[in-house]
């Protein structure tokens, strides 16, 4: 056991750890201080942290690319859903904007309608399109008055354009509305530039008419308008009907191959007005009154034997 102290004693020599303890204290102590005060050690602090730059620069890496990559991350997800909200605005925004493009459109033709209120003689009422007919090739539609609201067949719808069509049939609530440009619907029309009186007939398409049974030296040019005559009792007179873009002369054929576009938007627009002409023309002679005379009377006899 003594010799073991004794071994001890032999290695241990030097000052103690409490005398080193003071000693390395008082020396950090007096760096401190003669760096604070005089600068000694600014060189040589700028060298150790030049050299253990790149060591500090490696062992923050990790911490680095972890909080670049979660910030990359969660800024992925946000600009992803912050386009996804861009993109539902911008589809409602448009929506929107197809609406009120289609107010504003509606808006100028109900403008334009309540000028023709004001400037024809004639009494008129609006009518909305609520149904158009299910087959393609009749070009017919139904408003939303009836015979409930005064609604009578043969009465003219036009727009601010011209001549729409006429109602051909009601209802109580409905009425039926067959277009200018049905393949069996007929408009007496005058020629603007001349006064010539002809007919034009619907061709089934929704942009075309044709105006029929023209000699091929007949007066008529592209260009010309055509308005409602008001001989037939159902169109007043002076309403825009056609405009001539086409024509076709062969001396061939008896008749010339006039074709027309209709001014009014007969697949546009979806108030249109209902005129009542009041007109003060005698009503039409009955077909009992062809009977009268001489050469009706023996008809009678022949068919009373």
């Amino acid at each position: 056991m003594l010799e073991d102290t004794r071994a001890l004693h032999f290695f241990n020599r030097g000052p103690s750890s409490v005398a080193r303890l003071v000693f390395f204290s008082i020396l950090s102590l007096l760096l401190l201080f003669v760096d604070a005060r005089y600068r000694y050690l600014e060189s040589t602090r700028q060298i150790i942290a030049i050299i253990i730059y790149p060591l500090q620069r490696l062992t923050a890496l990790p911490g680095e690319l972890w909080r670049d990559t979660a910030e990359y991350v969660s800024l992925q997800s946000h600009l992803v859903a912050h386009n996804e909200q861009l993109r539902l605005q911008h589809d409602a925004d448009a929506a929107r904007l197809k609406q009120f493009e289609a107010l504003l459109n509606e808006n100028a033709q109900l403008r334009a309608l309540l000028e023709v209120k004001q400037r024809v003689d004639y009494t008129v009422r609006g009518a909305h399109i609520v149904y158009l007919e299910r087959d393609v090739f009749k070009r017919k539609l139904l408003v939303d008055i009836g015979e409930k609201a005064g609604a009578l067949a043969g009465q003219a719808v036009v727009d601010n354009q011209g001549v729409v069509g006429q109602i051909t049939r009601t209802f109580p609530w409905l009425s039926e509305v067959t277009l200018v440009t049905d393949k069996d619907n007929v408009v007496p029309v005058q020629v603007v530039r001349n006064g010539l009186r002809a007919a034009v007939f619907g061709s089934g398409n929704i942009g075309e008419m044709e105006l029929r049974y023209q000699p091929v030296g007949v007066d008529i040019e592209v260009g010309d308008e055509l308005v409602t005559s008001g001989l037939d009792g159902t169109y007043p007179a002076a309403l825009p009907v056609a405009k001539v873009v086409r024509i076709e002369r062969d001396p061939a054929y008896p008749f010339a191959q006039i074709v027309c576009v209709p001014l009014a938007g007969v697949d546009r627009h979806r108030t249109l007005l209902v005129v009542a002409a009041e007109s003060s023309l005698p009503p039409r002679p009955q077909e009992e009154a062809a009977m009268d005379g001489p050469r009706g009377k023996r008809m009678v006899r022949r068919g009373a034997r």
